[in-house]
């Protein structure tokens, strides 16, 4: 399937495709593109639609001069990130590290990795 112009950025973005309860049919989504979706019978229609949907707000975009999202996977990240908590939980996780004998940045990149 062609999808004009946009095939080679369409095509990195993240989609999902998973079951709705609510309308007895596969949804596809795009992460970069919260508020898109298709629904369809099969998951690969669910797929190939939601793809042709992103590669037409795409090109839409790109006409008017609108700021194109970036795919997640085309994106660089440094692998570090701040989060801020409550300072009891601060606490918590700082002797649960030290109970590991790790530092408290080892200790919550392995719990979030888990």
């Amino acid at each position: 399937m062609d999808f004009g112009v946009t095939k080679m950025d369409v095509k990195h973005y993240t989609y999902r495709v998973s079951w709705s309860p609510e309308d007895q049919e596969f949804v596809g989504l795009c992460a970069e593109f919260p508020s898109l979706s298709w629904l369809a019978a099969d998951p690969a229609q669910a797929l190939t639609g939601i793809i042709q949907v992103v590669a037409e707000v795409v090109t839409d975009m790109q006409k008017s001069g609108e700021p194109i999202p970036e795919a997640i996977a085309d994106k660089q990240y440094s692998g570090e990130f701040r989060v801020r908590v409550p300072p009891l939980v601060h606490r918590n996780l700082a002797i649960a590290a030290a109970e590991q004998g790790v530092s408290m940045n080892r200790y919550v990149s392995a719990k979030l990795a888990g």
